[in-house]
Parts: structure tokens; C-alpha cells; sequence
């Protein structure tokens, strides 16, 4: 199983340096670098456009991803726009992982329905990968019924390990690949000070057949090296 980490910083307090913590993170031998797009909540996390192109220039050949973009939050030709000029940085280093979303606040910044997320997410998604010719694998981060769809209709699946527990995430992952699922990350994994309980969780999901898990440091969390040492 790959190890990745997380860009943003998921807690009250200023956004990090991206470029800094990108190559540290590199550096100590992360393998990917994602980022969420959080909008409403009341944290300072920079745009996942912004914070993938500065951390493809700061690092070489280590893939970069979205965990995800909530796409009705955006038009799909603007939205398309945007993957493209990111494509433009990063290239075949880019993985797209797409949501309808899962937080009101998000969509109440906006002044958009959140309740019709879902509808708007099945009308708009066709348009924006009709306008990526040749462009990067597109996942999704889903949840309930939605994994097995996940399996079908796209090229892995992103699970968050922020609101869930390993027993339901390994669940799951099962139905994922019993519907013939292929890459299957778990992101968001939280990393507490003892390290101990993470590593447990880690080998868990190397166990139970993820691809690769995303872990989430926090601020005053442990150095990333020691993370790192924990799959060697």
C-alpha cells in the first residue's frame, strides 16, 4: 500500500506554505499529495487548484491529487477550464478524485442548493470529462450506495477516513471490489500524536486491500518522518 499525506491543514489557524510542506512531505518519501475543497467552514484551505500547481512545481515526479472537488459547487465549463490549465502543471501527475459533496456550509457560501447536490452532480460531471480529451484518471469519493457506482463508472474510489471508522471503511472497501473496483484509497486518515493506534489503522487497510491510504497531519502532529516510517 502507498502512503500519502495531505496538503491542508484541517484545523482553525493559518493555511500552511505549500510548497514547503509539499517537499518536505517528498522528501521524507510520501508517494502522493492531495487536497480537499473546503470553502465554508471556517478554515483557511487554499484552493485545490492553487495548492496542486505549487506543489507539482515544487516536487518532481510524485503524483498530486483532489480529495476532493465538489463539483456542483461549480459551471462545468469553468470547472473544465480549470483541470485543464492544472493539467498544464502537473500533467499525467494529476488524479481528479470528484464528490457531490457532503457539508452544507460549503454550498450556503456559495448560495447554492445543496439539497439538489446530487442531481447537479450526475447533469454536470458528463460535461467536464467530455471536455478532459485524454485527461487524468477521474475517482470518486462516495459513501452508501455510491461505492458500487464508484466501481463501475470510474477509475477508483476515494473513502474518508474523517467520519468514519475502519470497520465501516473496510466494509465498504469489500462491497468495492466485490462490484470490481480498482484503486481504492482511503484519505483523511487522522494521525494522533500516539502513533501506535495509527499504524494499527494503516496496516489495517493494507491488510483489507486499499491501494493506498492519505494521511492527515495535523499542525502540532507528529514529524512526517516518523509517519513515514510507520509502512516502511
Amino acid at each position: 500500500m502507498r502512503l500519502g499525506a495531505t496538503l491542508a491543514r484541517l484545523a482553525p489557524g493559518p493555511p500552511i506554505a505549500v510548497a514547503e510542506w509539499a517537499r518536505r512531505l517528498v522528501g521524507e518519501g510520501f508517494e502522493s499529495l492531495w487536497t480537499p475543497e473546503i470553502i465554508g467552514r471556517g478554515l483557511e484551505v487554499p484552493d485545490p487548484f492553487v495548492a496542486l500547481a505549487v506543489a507539482a512545481t515544487a516536487t518532481e515526479r510524485v503524483e498530486v491529487g483532489t480529495a476532493t472537488v465538489q463539483v456542483p459547487l461549480h459551471h462545468p465549463a469553468d470547472l473544465a477550464h480549470r483541470i485543464r490549465s492544472l493539467l498544464s502543471v502537473c500533467g499525467d501527475r494529476l488524479t481528479l478524485g470528484v464528490s457531490p459533496g457532503s457539508t452544507d456550509l460549503d454550498y450556503a457560501a456559495f448560495g447554492r442548493d445543496y439539497g439538489a447536490r446530487f442531481r447537479t452532480f450526475d447533469e454536470n460531471l458528463p460535461e467536464v470529462r467530455e471536455s478532459l480529451p485524454g485527461g487524468p484518471p477521474v475517482l470518486l469519493g462516495s459513501w452508501g450506495a455510491k461505492v458500487e457506482r464508484a466501481a463501475r463508472e470510474f477509475d477508483g474510489w476515494l473513502a474518508s477516513a474523517y467520519r468514519r471508522t475502519p470497520e465501516q471503511i473496510i466494509a465498504a472497501h469489500e462491497r468495492y471490489r466485490a462490484a470490481g473496483g480498482r484503486r481504492a484509497i482511503v484519505c483523511a486518515v487522522p494521525v494522533a500524536a500516539d502513533l501506535g493506534p495509527t499504524g494499527e489503522v494503516l496496516h489495517r487497510y493494507a491488510e483489507a486491500g486499499f491501494d493506498d491510504a492519505v494521511v492527515l497531519i495535523a499542525p502540532d502532529g507528529p514529524e512526517p518522518a516518523a509517519v513515514r516510517a510507520l509502512l516502511p
